[in-house]
Parts: C-alpha cells; sequence; structure tokens
C-alpha cells in the first residue's frame, strides 16, 4: 500500500482575490506574494473560462505580456487588475454583490494557473443620515 502525505503547508494561507464595485479585481497580500507580483517589474495575468462551465474562472500568472493578458496595477502596497469590462462581459454583478474569488492552485500545469471559486454576497446598502 502507498500513500503521500498531504501537506498542511501548502494550506496556511488563503488566497484572495475581490471584485470592487469599480470593476477592480484587487488582490489579499497572501495571493500578491504568492502569485510574485512585488518581484516582477511588469507583472501580468491571463483569465481563462472553463469551457464544460463557463461560470468556472482560470487565473494565469504569466511572466511577460501579450495582447490576452492583462497588467497588474500597484497602489502602495496594493496590487489590482482593471478587470470591469471582462466582469461585465461575463455577467458577474459586482455592482449589487460582493464578489470574492477564492484561489486554488492547478496542479500539473506547467503554468502557474490558479481555478477561482466565486463567492457572493449582497452588498450593504448605506444608511442616508440626516445631518
Amino acid at each position: 500500500m502507498g500513500y503521500k502525505i498531504i501537506s498542511a503547508k501548502k494550506f496556511q494561507t488563503k488566497l484572495k482575490a475581490t471584485v470592487h464595485k469599480s470593476g477592480k479585481l484587487g488582490f489579499a497580500d497572501a495571493a500578491a506574494k504568492e502569485l510574485g507580483f512585488a518581484s516582477n517589474a511588469e507583472p501580468y495575468v491571463k483569465f481563462a473560462v472553463d469551457e464544460d462551465n463557463p461560470s468556472i474562472l482560470y487565473l494565469i500568472n504569466v511572466k511577460e505580456g501579450d495582447e490576452d493578458s492583462f497588467r497588474v496595477n500597484k497602489a502602495g502596497n496594493y496590487y489590482y487588475v482593471n478587470t470591469r469590462l471582462m466582469f461585465d462581459s461575463l455577467q458577474i454583478d459586482y455592482i449589487n454583490e460582493t464578489v470574492i474569488y477564492d484561489m486554488i492552485k492547478v496542479e500539473g500545469i506547467e503554468n502557474d494557473v490558479y481555478r477561482m471559486n466565486k463567492r457572493t454576497t449582497k452588498r450593504a446598502e448605506k444608511e442616508d443620515k440626516d445631518m
């Protein structure tokens, strides 16, 4: 009988990305570190949709940009991608819902690929306060 140890180290950090109300995809600190954005002078990513299930989205971390890639921008210590038009075309309601993607590395693929599992909650409505 053979077995393989499942390392707890692999599951210590939760990789997340959140779609802002502006449509930008922002990366949590742990995700930005895992993707190596700080060590790359001009980081780029690509997105792919599963052919069998279009609701499944993948992020591909690429070394160089091309016409299919999105430039990763930096604001302070925060990294984000301008994805508004992409999410609009995928009909993802980031204005009325909080959209969070849990990122799970896809093993056995030569590129740095992450499956993006979507979680949504209704956005809290801000109350108008009389002054």
